[in-house]
């Protein structure tokens, strides 16, 4: 039997990961990756998910090689049953802020050169009290911390979990409007029609007309989502 909670997310300060670039301009679109979502939550450094002390690596503060390893780092949560949405916003507004940096070369010499350097860049981050909604489906009851941090500047936000009643498994064609990672459906659903969240590392989709087993909520009717959701990775 599955546990599903409903997560709302507060943002206490400006959240910032490059989804586009447009010339100088890095914008970050107002939608969480549930990739991003399961490193801030802790569940991969857990110590729960290491066979040995030696496995048991800490990616929170210090990271040795810009290298990611997302199918060594989220499979084992299929395992224990675990499975984190990504997160849809619920409101938002955004801050746009201007970087600067300087040559700090202490000598230079005259040359000519045809080399266009930037010297300066905007950035189009999610402002504070921004809030968000994720789903975190579970085969045992399951606790999130309260406080996480996230995104490039590890911006501080508010987690508030809330049970859902208990889901009744169906099968059948349905709509579901809020992001999905592709992936994890595309082997267990029929995919029908979407639209596209261009990010990385895996662009999301919404909206999707979709066929296969989903969780019917009688608390939250007509709201409907995808059963059997489990972390794929291409080629595996």
């Amino acid at each position: 039997m599955a546990l599903i909670y409903r997560c709302q997310l507060e943002l206490h300060d400006s959240l910032y990961y490059a989804t586009r670039e447009i010339g100088r301009l890095y914008e970050t679109e107002p939608v969480i990756h549930n990739y991003a979502l399961c490193y801030a939550l802790g569940l991969v450094d857990s110590p729960v998910y290491a066979t040995t002390v030696a496995e048991d690596k800490s990616y929170r503060y210090f990271c040795a090689e810009q290298v990611p390893n997302y199918q060594e780092h989220l499979t084992p949560l299929n395992a224990q049953g675990i499975y984190i949405t990504p997160g849809r916003v619920i409101h938002y507004g955004a801050v746009l802020n201007t970087w600067k940096y300087a040559n700090p070369n202490y000598h230079v010499e005259m040359e000519k050169t045809q080399k266009n350097i930037p010297s300066f860049g905007r950035t189009k981050e999610i402002a504070p009290e921004s809030q968000f909604e994720f789903f975190a489906i579970s085969h045992k009851p399951l606790t999130l911390p309260k406080w996480i941090r996230l995104g490039k500047w590890m911006s501080k936000a508010e987690v508030t979990m809330e049970p859902l009643a208990t889901p009744q498994r169906v099968e059948g064609e349905f709509t579901y409007p809020y992001p999905l990672n592709p992936l994890d459906t595309m082997f267990t659903h029929r995919v029908i029609s979407y639209d596209v969240i261009n990010m990385s590392p895996v662009s999301l989709i919404r909206n999707v007309r979709i066929q296969g087993q989903y969780y019917q909520l009688s608390d939250r009717k007509p709201f409907l989502i995808p059963a059997q959701m489990q972390y794929q990775f291409q080629g595996s």
